[in-house]
């Protein structure tokens, strides 16, 4: 199928590790620009080297996104590259493990910054570029918005708030043709989730609870199955989609829990 992505612009925050930088790839492989933007500029370049290295293009921009100031300017950059954008990945966050017990006001608004400011400002300064292009916002999610998880409430008011900015935009942005749609993640192996699994004490104990309790196959999510969902989202194939919350992740969060292997 083709997804009509070649040669459109597609920002994507946190590109280079992960869930984002499967995105990145997936997008370069289907013909896009995909932008990376973040706060390490050698990851950033690594991955735009072995994208080009391998006939695709990319582009990066170091910005740190909690910093409001590098928000507008790496857009602004973006446009003086390209002058344009067709889509934005608001991908980029940090489950920072600051808890209601445990946090302070500075901690808790720290996290805010980390996982969710960052998701407004971005879409704030591209949405004269979307608004030309009738473009297409994604926002990268966690089920802890709808789950909740306990020891952070940061990171879980962050997706809370993700989800509802996801259907929010979509009713302000319809006139305008810019479609905005959420992807909900639940357990997904990445460089993120590898390092806090390392971190307990009974790694591979606990990782066989977890993909006991992922009904489809009772396996993790790959980046891949995120990335394969997110392409299409940002592609004018999901014309007709907007102000939705995609779960990929094998029924974790909705299927019967009679359904939970033992």
């Amino acid at each position: 199928m083709d997804l009509g992505l070649n040669n459109k612009i597609i920002i994507v925050t946190g590109g280079a590790k992960g869930i984002g930088r499967a995105i990145v790839e997936q997008l370069a492989i289907e013909g896009a620009v995909p932008v990376i933007v973040g706060r390490n500029s050698s990851d950033n370049l690594q991955l735009v080297q072995r994208i080009e290295t391998n006939g695709g293009q990319a582009w990066s921009v170091k910005a740190e996104l909690t910093d409001p100031k590098d928000c507008q300017r790496a857009v602004e950059e973006v446009l003086m590259r390209f002058d344009g954008i067709d889509g934005l990945v608001n991908n980029a966050g940090l489950n920072d493990g600051v808890s209601l017990a445990g946090g302070t006001y500075e901690d808790f608004l720290q996290s805010l910054h980390y996982s969710l400011i960052h998701y407004y400002l971005m879409a704030h300064h591209c949405l004269g570029g979307l608004k030309k292009s009738k473009g297409s916002i994604l926002n990268i999610s966690s089920k802890t918005g709808e789950t909740g998880q306990g020891g952070t409430s940061g990171y879980a008011a962050s997706n809370g708030a993700r989800n509802a900015l996801t259907r929010e935009w979509a009713v302000e942005l319809l006139p305008h043709g810019v479609r905005v749609n959420a992807l909900v993640v639940a357990e997904c192996m990445t460089p993120q989730y590898e390092k806090w699994i390392q971190h307990l004490s009974n790694p591979q104990e606990t990782l066989q609870k977890i993909t006991n309790r992922i009904p489809l196959e009772n396996r993790m999510t790959t980046v891949q199955e995120i990335a394969d969902t997110a392409l299409f989202l940002l592609s004018a194939r999901s014309s007709h989609t907007t102000g939705q919350l995609i779960h990929v992740d094998g029924g974790y969060v909705h299927l019967d829990r009679a359904l939970i292997s033992e």
